[in-house]
């Protein structure tokens, strides 16, 4: 029996909303603890790497912010200022969170897929994978995707749901098997997500922090057996042992509530520096042989994480430390962000795409540069 054609990831197109949140989340955080704890707050915000991270919710009227005794900058609402949807208290449930959901979500996905259009032509799709977990409808963003799209009523459709930060790899695999069963498959694959809905009125300093880190985002990519863009290779997985409690979402009446312990980066540090997780989370390439990491930009001090224990060069990260300053941790489409970066540069001969998630589990996929023409 022949081998299976490969599958290439050929283009991928990106969208955030326009409404930058991060300074005023920021202000708004540190208000809700201590002096001592907002001193910690400030310090890790500014240690955070991140710059600025993008909501769906609009802003509301410009308000005045003052950054020293002297100087006054004008900034639009966020969604905690008065008029904002999180100024009520209680704030809003989770009916009306997964209202917005329900119109934003397939909305900015489509604004993702508009970009990827300006880069490649979609040509026939027949199966579409969108991977979200920030928000549920039914029918589902794949079925609202693909009826704004117009696309045949007998494309093929998987929803990823809740899985979290490493589902673009697990929507990337599934591409990837559809491809290799069927040489002449044309997949959209999307991932959106809208961590922003989610906001939690909670004054303990590690939520916080955990909401710190969170933007909204979306990608699209296209994968075929068309030979441009990057081959996908053999996906791997694994998990750590006794590490489900540290990062979970928590279906509250409030919306998601997101866990993040802040044992994770050294969880990961430690399970990198042993031989056999490390083959595993990395497919087996030995971290000297590999030229392109495109590393889950979960926050700074993970990505600190990996470049220590597997002693990366200092640039390694790059691309993943650019997209978690230029719009934060956008859980699923984070990943996508990263690898469209690295499909805009050199060329790639050995390329390990990694994203740790619920679980604690790593999950990711190899790939390498397509033959140039």
């Amino acid at each position: 029996m022949p081998a299976p054609l490969p599958a290439y990831l050929n283009a991928i197109g990106t969208a955030v909303p326009g409404h930058d949140i991060h300074e005023a989340f920021i202000r708004w955080a540190r208000d809700r603890v201590d002096a001592r704890s907002a001193r910690l707050f400030d310090r890790m915000a500014g240690r955070s790497g991140i710059a600025h991270r993008w909501s769906v919710l609009p802003p509301t009227k410009a308000i005045a912010v003052a950054d020293s005794v002297d100087t006054q900058r004008l900034h639009a609402g966020s969604p905690v200022d008065p008029g904002g949807f999180y100024a009520i208290d209680p704030h809003p449930g989770t009916a009306e969170r997964m209202a917005i959901y329900a119109d934003a979500a397939p909305g900015l996905a489509l604004e993702a897929i508009a970009a990827l259009q300006e880069t490649i032509a979609l040509g026939t799709i027949t199966h579409l994978v969108v991977a979200s977990c920030t928000g549920f409808v039914a029918p589902g963003i794949d079925q609202i995707i693909a009826r704004r799209l117009a696309l045949p009523a007998t494309v093929e459709r998987l929803l990823i749901g809740f899985m979290g930060c490493y589902a673009a790899v697990v929507a990337l695999r599934s591409a990837r098997h559809i491809v290799r069963s069927e040489p002449g498959a044309r997949v959209l694959v999307v991932t959106v997500e809208l961590s922003t809905l989610h906001l939690q009125a909670v004054s303990e300093i590690e939520p916080l922090l955990a909401m710190l880190q969170f933007g909204d985002g979306a990608a699209a990519a296209l994968v075929t057996s068309d030979p441009s863009g990057f081959e996908l290779e053999a996906p791997f997985a694994t998990a750590l042992p006794d590490s489900e409690a540290l990062i979970r979402w928590d279906i509250t009446d409030q919306g998601f509530a997101m866990h993040l312990s802040g044992e994770v980066p050294g969880r990961i540090a430690q399970a990198l520096a042993d031989p056999a997780f490390r083959a595993a989370a990395s497919g087996g390439r030995p971290a000297d042989t590999v030229d392109g990491w495109a590393v889950h930009a979960g926050g700074r001090s993970i990505l600190d994480a990996v470049e220590h224990a597997l002693a990366l060069p200092a640039d390694a990260l790059d691309a993943s430390r650019a997209v978690l300053s230029a719009n934060g941790n956008m859980s699923s489409a984070t990943l996508m962000f990263v690898l469209q970066r690295l499909l805009a540069g050199p060329d790639i001969a050995r390329g390990v795409a990694l994203a740790f998630g619920p679980g604690l589990a790593a999950e990711g996929i190899g790939f390498r540069s397509a033959p140039r023409c």
